[in-house]
Protein backbone atom coordinates (compact mmCIF):
# COMPACT_ATOMS: atom_id res chain seq x y z
CA UNK A 1 0.00 0.00 0.00
CA UNK A 2 1.38 3.87 -1.24
CA UNK A 3 0.65 6.34 1.50
CA UNK A 4 0.76 9.62 0.50
CA UNK A 5 1.77 12.73 2.59
CA UNK A 6 0.62 15.99 2.60
CA UNK A 7 4.64 17.24 1.27
CA UNK A 8 4.48 14.11 -1.29
CA UNK A 9 4.79 15.60 -5.07
CA UNK A 10 2.82 13.22 -7.42
CA UNK A 11 3.08 13.48 -11.00
CA UNK A 12 0.88 12.04 -13.35
CA UNK A 13 1.54 11.37 -17.02
CA UNK A 14 -0.30 12.27 -19.21
CA UNK A 15 -0.08 10.40 -22.33
CA UNK A 16 -0.58 6.60 -22.88
CA UNK A 17 2.70 4.29 -21.78
CA UNK A 18 3.17 0.97 -22.82
CA UNK A 19 3.63 -1.29 -19.72
CA UNK A 20 5.46 -3.61 -21.59
CA UNK A 21 8.78 -1.58 -21.32
CA UNK A 22 8.77 -2.77 -17.78
CA UNK A 23 10.24 -0.67 -14.63
CA UNK A 24 13.40 0.68 -16.26
CA UNK A 25 11.12 2.11 -19.16
CA UNK A 26 8.68 4.03 -16.46
CA UNK A 27 11.95 5.54 -14.77
CA UNK A 28 13.51 6.48 -18.07
CA UNK A 29 9.80 8.07 -19.44
CA UNK A 30 10.49 10.05 -15.32
CA UNK A 31 13.53 11.04 -16.70
CA UNK A 32 13.17 12.27 -20.12
CA UNK A 33 9.75 12.93 -20.03
CA UNK A 34 8.86 14.21 -16.77
CA UNK A 35 12.15 15.83 -16.34
CA UNK A 36 12.17 14.09 -12.57
CA UNK A 37 14.48 11.96 -10.63
CA UNK A 38 12.79 8.25 -10.56
CA UNK A 39 14.40 7.43 -6.98
CA UNK A 40 13.50 11.24 -5.70
CA UNK A 41 10.36 9.96 -3.32
CA UNK A 42 7.83 10.96 -5.45
CA UNK A 43 4.71 9.06 -6.59
CA UNK A 44 4.36 8.84 -10.44
CA UNK A 45 1.43 7.61 -11.68
CA UNK A 46 0.92 5.75 -15.14
CA UNK A 47 -2.04 4.64 -17.54
CA UNK A 48 -2.35 2.26 -20.36
CA UNK A 49 -3.53 3.49 -23.98
CA UNK A 50 -6.76 2.39 -23.40
CA UNK A 51 -6.88 4.27 -19.36
CA UNK A 52 -8.11 0.52 -18.36
CA UNK A 53 -5.10 0.10 -15.99
CA UNK A 54 -2.90 2.10 -13.77
CA UNK A 55 0.82 1.83 -12.71
CA UNK A 56 2.59 3.38 -10.20
CA UNK A 57 6.20 4.15 -9.60
CA UNK A 58 7.45 5.39 -5.88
Amino acid sequence: MIQITPQMRILVAVEAVDFSAGINGLARICREQLKADPFSGWLFVFANRKRTAINTRL
